[in-house]
């Protein structure tokens, strides 16, 4: 639970992911969760409850989770200064990785120029550039992903499915929140459905 008051947050959200499986996040814009998945990265605090990834609690080893776990956040917080390659080689070296191969062949998949400025992408390329940084950690077992489509095409949202069936066959973990049923319903083996901030459903 954390609760904001005024009916806002998240209220007694109840779940578990198993290993090897796509657990969708189903539910409106507002419904809380973006603010679940904070908790799990170990960025807010719940009020009540506990989060744990892996046996770490989710707040008090949020360090070590953000180091082993691919994340995609909903809003990504770039570094204007920077060129797109740039800020993909600076996330690399924050998660200690010995190369960029995987990096190159997911450019190669969403066709991805990352050589411009970062300030002057559009919200697809920006979107894209957060795709490599999440998936390139190959040695990342989990992956949690907060509206992974936003501002795609669908083009580049079937790559998207392709690559997420892809990664479910090599048996990592992955939590991706949407709003859009057919994306989950193409990847997720089951569905947590949240609505106002409670959870109304988990469905098979």
């Amino acid at each position: 639970t954390k609760d904001y008051g005024k009916g806002r947050g998240v209220f007694d959200v109840s779940f578990s992911v198993e290993k090897g499986e796509v657990l969708g996040f189903l539910g409106p814009n507002g419904a809380g969760k973006t603010t679940t998945i904070r908790q799990l990265m170990g960025f807010i605090r719940p009020d009540r409850g506990s989060l744990s990834i892996q046996g770490m609690d989710c707040f008090k080893e949020a360090d070590r989770i953000q180091k082993s776990v691919g994340y995609l956040p909903g809003e990504i917080a770039f570094i204007d200064s920077m060129n797109g390659m740039e800020f993909i080689k600076f996330v690399a070296q924050m998660k200690k990785m010995k190369g960029l191969g995987r990096a190159h062949e997911l450019m190669e998949l969403f066709e991805l120029n990352a050589s411009g400025k970062l300030k002057k992408m559009s919200k697809g390329m920006k979107q894209k550039i957060g795709i490599v940084c999440a998936f390139m950690d190959t040695g990342a077992d989990i992956l949690i992903l907060d509206e992974p489509t936003s501002g795609l095409d669908p083009l580049m949202q079937n790559r998207f499915v392709e690559l997420i069936l892809t990664e479910k066959k090599q048996g990592r973990t992955i939590l991706m929140s949407s709003h859009m049923f057919e994306e989950v319903e193409r990847t997720c083996d089951r569905a947590a459905i949240i609505r106002d901030g409670r959870l109304v459903a988990v469905e098979e």
